[in-house]
């Protein structure tokens, strides 16, 4: 399900639904505004977990993939050369790419995928910006596998506005298969059917000793030492599921959500969506009463379909000097984490994000509105082609997610590219609708009607600077559940949220439009609605989605006059390094 947004330069929006990675970021970043380069080599590699070994695409032979560190200013040079037999492409999940569509890199939408034995230059400014956020392929299931963080620091000589950790670690919450993860998704486009649940649930990679055939020896291990202050960058790369995190007899301070500092607060557990990164404080015990103490994750779950409702672990490890004797120091029981269905803790955590909203770090929420749309998000059907047996409903349809009751169809042209070549037609047409096609009790009793659109590809079109307010309401048409939904090229402030129906002469006068949290990914709660409001300030093809693939609308943004020179040179780059695919 997608759409897609245009603002006056060509915008889309789609709605799409871990070997340790552990490094202190030291005093090697020095200079202003760097040129950084990297390299990506997508190839396979072997790698093994819970006693399976499999071929799979890694960058650099890597799982999970590099870091790539800057600082806010710097421009990163990426080249990624694939090396592997199925097409490419990399999204920098959060980076606002301004005037830069043609970095941004989902496939099809802002670029043609990288093919084999081909290469492609990604150009990235970094804008404004400092936290943790992520990098992933962004076609088919490649993301399982192809991932790893983007660590942003503040300028030189400027300071985080919380205390300065002692030291700083990056985990990414992922997820593991024993088969081949193109496979299974392949599977259920074919038969319409919910797609094969993992094996484990993994923290940079490693699932953990409470898997069979994994052992404490294969779990990721966070050594710390008594008495310090640390940063742990959290980011959940999983596929489909919302997780909650907690770390045995440890306190966490909340201070970041996807790369924009937050009011500070504590807690015991918390809840990251699929694409959101989360920044945490813990201070570790003076006098620990054990060496070991276990980080745990576990799924959020509603809807319908199974899930992995595994729990993973990791090892949080003290350095005890060798004068303390740890003869009785013994492995601490799991934390205690939320019920897998506790929408209540789910929600409540969500409401507790506010902006800083200070003066070096303002909340530029749109006070007034442009635009108002409506989208409503679920799952549908489809009827089987021809006569094929599914797995949907029932045996003669598919399961279809829709944004409006509208299934993105994708392109065999990169949106970006029909954009700014003049021939949009027959690629994607700009009907997408604001408002459902159809009203009815959205959480409530379900149509009878279950079937969605599909076989187009529209696109919703925004003028440059727009104030927009997005609704984004749940349905319960087969069953309420959470989406979470990232918007490419921008962040947006959450405003308001809640249960039910979303009631237009009522709900607004609780929106918070002083300290909103600003984000990239939020999670529509299950059976309620969630308000976003963001400028249409970057204009290209961009999309709003679920990181899953699954659900997506796309948006197009039109350049204003004064940035014409920008598209003619848009243009140039395009014929210079860019894949040329469906037409010539």
């Amino acid at each position: 399900m997608d759409a897609i947004l245009l603002t006056r330069p060509a915008m889309a929006i789609s709605l799409i639904f871990v070997l340790s990675i552990e490094f202190w970021i030291c005093a090697q970043l020095v200079a202003a505004n760097t040129i950084r380069h990297y390299k990506f080599d997508v190839k396979l590699q072997n790698v093994t977990r819970l006693c399976h070994t499999k071929s799979m695409l890694t960058v650099n032979g890597q799982f999970p993939g590099p870091p790539v560190v800057a600082r806010e200013g710097d421009t990163v040079l990426v080249k990624v050369v694939n090396h592997g037999q199925s097409n490419v492409s990399i999204h920098w999940h959060g980076i606002r790419q301004l005037r830069n569509g043609w970095a941004d890199g989902p496939a099809y939408i802002t670029q043609c995928p990288i093919q084999a034995n081909q290469s492609y230059l990604y150009n990235i400014t970094i804008t404004g910006q400092r936290g943790t956020l992520l990098w992933h392929a962004h076609i088919s299931w490649l993301r399982a596998t192809l991932y790893g963080p983007i660590i942003i620091l503040p300028k030189r000589n400027e300071s985080y506005p919380f205390p300065k950790p002692h030291k700083e670690f990056t985990i990414l919450f992922g997820e593991w298969w024993n088969g081949d993860t193109e496979a299974v998704i392949s599977q259920a486009l074919q038969t319409g059917g919910g797609p094969n649940v993992s094996d484990a649930y993994t923290f940079n990679g490693l699932p953990g000793p409470l898997y069979n055939c994994s052992a404490v020896n294969d779990a990721y291990k966070l050594k710390v030492k008594p008495g310090k202050t640390y940063m742990l960058r959290l980011i959940n790369v999983a596929l489909n599921d919302d997780l909650f995190f907690s770390i045995a007899n440890h306190t966490m301070m909340v201070v970041e959500a996807d790369a924009v500092y937050v009011k500070p607060f504590r807690t015991t557990s918390l809840m990251i969506a699929p694409g959101q990164t989360t920044n945490v404080l813990i201070k570790t015990k003076t006098k620990p009463q054990s060496t070991m103490f276990l980080m745990a994750i576990r799924p959020y779950f509603t809807g319908l379909g199974t899930f992995d409702n595994s729990t993973a672990a990791a090892i949080l490890e003290y350095r005890i000097p060798s004068n303390i004797s740890t003869q009785n120091f013994t492995l601490s029981a799991l934390p205690q984490l939320p019920s897998l269905t506790d929408t209540s803790f789910a929600s409540n955590f969500s409401r507790r994000f506010r902006s800083l909203a200070s003066s070096r770090y303002p909340a530029n929420v749109p006070q007034n509105v442009d635009r108002q749309l409506f989208f409503t998000i679920g799952l549908g059907t489809n009827p089987c082609q021809g006569n094929q047996t599914c797995q949907g409903l029932t045996n003669s349809t598919k399961f279809a997610a829709s944004v409006n009751n509208v299934s993105f169809a994708m392109p065999t042209t990169s949106l970006l590219q029909a954009h700014f070549s003049g021939r949009s037609n027959g690629v994607y047409s700009t009907d997408f609708p604001s408002t459902p096609l159809m009203k009815f009790n959205y959480t409530g009793t379900p149509p009878n009607n279950t079937m969605v659109l599909n076989g187009t590809t529209k696109v919703f079109v925004l003028p440059f600077n727009t104030s927009v307010e997005l609704i984004l309401q749940d349905t319960s048409i087969l069953g309420a559940e959470s989406h979470p939904l990232h918007l490419h090229g921008y962040n947006f402030f959450v405003v308001g949220q809640g249960f039910g129906n979303f009631d237009s002469s009522n709900d607004p006068a609780n929106f918070n439009l002083v300290d909103p949290v600003e984000r990239n990914t939020v999670a529509v709660p299950s059976g309620g609605w969630v308000a976003l409001r963001f400028l249409a300030d970057n204009p290209g093809t961009l999309e709003l989605g679920t990181e899953n693939g699954m659900d997506r609308p796309r948006w197009e943004a039109p350049e204003p006059e004064a940035a014409s020179s920008a598209s003619r040179s848009s243009k140039l780059l395009m014929k210079r390094r860019h894949n040329i695919c469906g037409f010539v």
